[in-house]
């Protein structure tokens, strides 16, 4: 197989999807792709279909119209537990843990879709299970040290800060050895330090693993920092879809978040770039960040 075409092989394709819940349209005809080793953001205002979006990725909707593929795999109409194993994985914005397991049993937790050892050979403790013990718990152990959780690896997953239980979320995510990572909204709720140290996770999980991530967020200013490419969605239509600079000049965008009140600002300006980001984050803000996009 040629590089070209192990490339084309973990392309995520999202073509010309819609769905609608009792005639109301969440997602009108979206297509878009993710490019492998990528950071993909989803942006827009609340309700404009991004976890609809994510949840039709996921198999948890199915598309009135349209499909998924990564790959030669299309992933429409499959359930979620088989899309996860031919390279979906996601972390989801509401935190779900295992307060009372430490940090490393909740990554081994992500890796549930990988075993093979069966009850039977895990109770009597084989070659096989124990050799496929060792190697989860040595895979989990990478996954903390790339996340900046190698100290916490014994504490219950109970008594870590916010910022590190957001974190923990996406590890456990990333020890499925996904080929596509889904992250929706993974600074929500940090305060600055905490949103650029997992902006850094991003990236590192990005330029070390190969890993594609695809993510929904609100900050602006981590959107622009980390994306190598960024689709905006208003109403479930797609408004824009390209590189974070042409994104944030773009006047469906500036119109889809502040109602074309940054049309004045010169785009070719800083001043023009910070509207584009602070601005359309606090107007972002504002509104219920924990609503579902329906």
């Amino acid at each position: 197989m040629t590089g070209e075409q192990a490339a084309e092989d973990a392309v995520l394709a999202v073509e010309d999807v819609a769905l609608s819940f009792a005639g109301v349209t969440a997602l009108d005809g979206v297509s878009f792709r993710v490019e492998p080793g990528t950071v993909h953001a989803v942006i827009g205002p609340n309700g404009a279909g991004k976890t609809s979006t994510f949840n039709v990725i996921c198999g948890v909707y199915a598309p009135d119209r349209g499909s998924v593929t990564l790959g030669g795999n299309r992933l429409t109409g499959l359930a979620p537990h088989r899309i996860a194993r031919l390279g979906i994985g996601r972390a989801f914005q509401n935190i779900a843990l295992s307060g009372r397991q430490t940090v490393l049993e909740n990554i081994l937790l992500g890796r549930h879709v990988l075993t093979r050892a069966g009850v039977i050979a895990s109770g009597l403790r084989l070659p096989s299970a124990r050799r496929e013990a060792r190697e989860g718990r040595a895979k989990a152990a990478e996954i903390a040290e790339l996340v900046g959780m190698s100290r916490l690896l014994d504490r219950p997953a109970g008594l870590l800060s916010y910022g590190d239980k957001k974190r923990l979320e996406l590890a456990r995510a990333l020890a499925m050895e996904p080929s596509v990572l889904l992250l929706d909204e993974p600074v929500a709720g940090m305060n600055d330090e905490e949103t650029a140290r997992t902006a850094g996770v991003i990236r590192d999980v990005r330029d070390r693993t190969g890993v594609s991530v695809l993510l929904i967020e609100h900050d602006m200013t981590l959107v622009m920092d980390v994306s190598d490419r960024v689709t905006v969605l208003d109403f479930g239509r797609l408004v824009a879809d390209g590189a974070p600079d042409e994104v944030r000049r773009h006047p469906e965008v500036l119109r889809a978040y502040l109602g074309g009140a940054l049309g004045e600002t010169d785009a070719g300006t800083d001043a023009g770039t910070e509207a584009g980001t602070g601005a359309g984050t606090e107007a972002v803000a504002n509104q219920d960040q924990h609503q579902e996009d329906k």
